[in-house]
């Protein structure tokens, strides 16, 4: 069986499924913008939207690091936690407005780029939307201390998943570029799963690599995978929340305008860095912030300089 493969300068052709599927992305992308910028017009109370240079640089660090295989989901909520930039209830929100015009710009770069079976690829982003949609109506109206307490345990599933990484217990995968029968239908059942707890802040490329990798694809194949799945959930359930309110907007707009370059740069230009230590730092960083968010859920009490909540719209 052909290995998973990034298109040489050589060999350009694009099936007409990818194109498609490379099409709607770019198209959600305009959307969710549209959208996005709608809901705040007509918000009666707006929130400021001046980006915030910290912020700007957090969205390009993050997801330049993203790009190259770190995630961004957990480390955000440990930076969002430690600066006490965003009340708790509001960080799932931001995580998904502000992260979602990067992971469009991942996704359309490495679907172009990396050979996988397009039956397989848009099952999984399918359940992966349809995870998120759900996710978020649910996530929108829990209580602080339900958000605290659930992102509390997020971040520690999240540095179980990293360290599990770190020390070499994720499986290495197989060669296989897409599933059949059986395997497929767990494969989209489980990608609805964790579509729906990308809401609550638990990242979907540690356990998606590690759900592929399992039955038995190779690990490069995933990325389009992963990076498709996020890119098409995250609009869809940051609309939720932008409609709800229950999100920190210039906080959101700053990771977006600073992450869209950030994933240029490690795309085209850097490619690929040691990251060893960064990934056990992120570890330390991340269970950190989980007692944290877990100590605040226990006290009910939200460890963030008080910034005024967004009225809904009625």
């Amino acid at each position: 069986m052909r290995d998973a493969r990034c298109q040489s300068d050589g060999d350009v052709h694009v099936s007409l499924g990818t194109r498609l599927l490379l099409t709607a992305l770019a198209l959600l992308a305009l959307a969710y913008i549209w959208r996005w910028v709608a809901l705040e017009r007509c918000r009666p109370a707006p929130q400021g939207h001046t980006p915030r240079p910290v912020d700007v640089l957090l969205g390009f660090v993050l997801n330049f690091f993203d790009t190259l295989g770190i995630g961004c989901f957990a480390p955000t909520t440990a930076a969002f936690k430690l600066l006490r930039r965003v009340p708790d209830e509001q960080i799932p929100g931001t995580l998904n407005s502000g992260h979602a015009l990067p992971a469009l710009t991942e996704a359309l770069i490495f679907i172009a780029a990396v050979t996988v079976d397009l039956t397989t690829l848009v099952g999984m982003i399918a359940a992966a939307i349809l995870g998120a949609w759900m996710g978020a109506g649910i996530v929108a109206r829990l209580p602080r201390r339900a958000v605290q307490l659930g992102m509390g345990l997020a971040l520690a599933v999240a540095a179980a998943l990293m360290l599990a990484a770190n020390v070499g217990w994720v499986p290495g995968g197989g060669e296989a570029l897409g599933f059949t029968g059986g395997r497929l239908l767990f494969a989209v059942a489980v990608n609805f799963v964790l579509g729906a707890l990308m809401t609550l802040g638990i990242g979907l490329y540690a356990p998606c690599l590690i759900l592929v990798c399992l039955l038995g694809m190779n690990p490069l194949a995933a990325f389009p995978i992963m990076m498709g799945s996020c890119a098409a959930l995250m609009p869809v359930g940051a609309l939720r929340f932008i409609r709800a309110g229950r999100y920190h907007a210039r906080a959101a707009l700053s990771l977006a305008l600073g992450g869209i370059p950030g994933v240029l740069l490690a795309a085209y230009v850097v490619k690929s860095l040691p990251l060893t230590w960064l990934r056990w730092l992120v570890v330390v960083v991340v269970l950190y912030a989980a007692v944290l968010m877990l100590a605040a859920a226990r006290t009910g009490v939200s460890a963030t300089r008080p910034i005024p909540a967004p009225i809904e719209r009625a």
